[in-house]
């Protein structure tokens, strides 16, 4: 699965999954565009790439900024191939408990956030008449979870978005798809309780917890040639979680 000469921009890509997708991007000959909320941390991931690689400063839900995103990477790359948004938060409570400002934050950066860099994206890959949008999407936007009301939602929302868009540039030369991991293990999961850990991983078919290198791997699929007749799809990268 060469990606030589095509560019990817993968957003949230700081640590966690999106790192993975971007060094996985990176070895298969991609030029990576690394995309978080500080400067410095993304110049230094740009700096650990195997190939070409820039950081850019990005907070998703500013229009202004993903402008400011895809016009620096056609400045210094020329085109946008390859778009992951994979930007994402968690705020988890209880929905009765749960504030309004949190479920404001989890829904502007998870799922406002993908518009925005879509709608930029889209602009691009529909004149040259190719490219790539992969969103990551969980699990849980499609089974729900207690607790996660927000987050379910954000999800559940860019597998709307998913399908919408896919059918909107399909005729363009442009897939759309998603991926819903399951549980992965990030720092986003590691500070979860013990007791919620073994209940994810009882609803596991495979008895462990996925790694960020498998939700990368799925999608090198996706961004590839192999991929070209795959579009508004959901890719579970799960375990088989979600079919327990």
């Amino acid at each position: 699965m060469d990606l030589s000469g095509k560019t990817a921009i993968v957003t949230g890509s700081a640590r966690g999954i999106g790192l993975a997708i971007a060094k996985k991007i990176s070895q298969a000959g991609a030029r990576v565009v690394i995309s978080d909320l500080n400067q410095e941390t993304v110049d230094d991931v740009a700096a650990s790439m195997v190939g070409e690689a820039i950081g850019v400063k990005v907070n998703v839900t500013s229009a202004g900024e993903v402008e400011a995103l895809f016009a620096r990477t056609i400045e210094k790359f020329g085109r946008v191939d390859v778009v992951v948004n994979n930007a994402g938060i968690t705020r988890d409570t209880l929905l009765v408990r749960m504030d309004e400002k949190d479920w404001d934050m989890v829904l502007d950066i998870n799922l406002k956030g993908a518009f925005l860099v879509t709608k930029s994206a889209a602009k691009l890959m529909m004149k040259q008449r190719s490219g790539r949008i992969i969103n990551i999407s969980s699990v849980v936007g499609l089974n729900g979870n207690a607790g996660q009301a927000n987050y379910a939602a954000s999800k559940a929302g860019l597998i709307g978005l998913t399908k919408t868009v896919a059918k909107e540039l399909g005729s363009r030369g442009v897939t759309v798809n998603a991926i819903a991991p399951g549980f992965i293990e990030t720092e986003m999961t590691e500070s979860l309780p013990e007791v919620a850990k073994k209940q994810f991983l009882d609803y596991t078919l495979t008895k462990r917890a996925g790694t960020p290198d498998d939700i990368a791997s799925a999608v090198l699929f996706l961004a590839s040639e192999e991929a070209a007749y795959i579009t508004g799809q959901v890719l579970a990268v799960d375990g088989g979680m979600s079919i327990v």
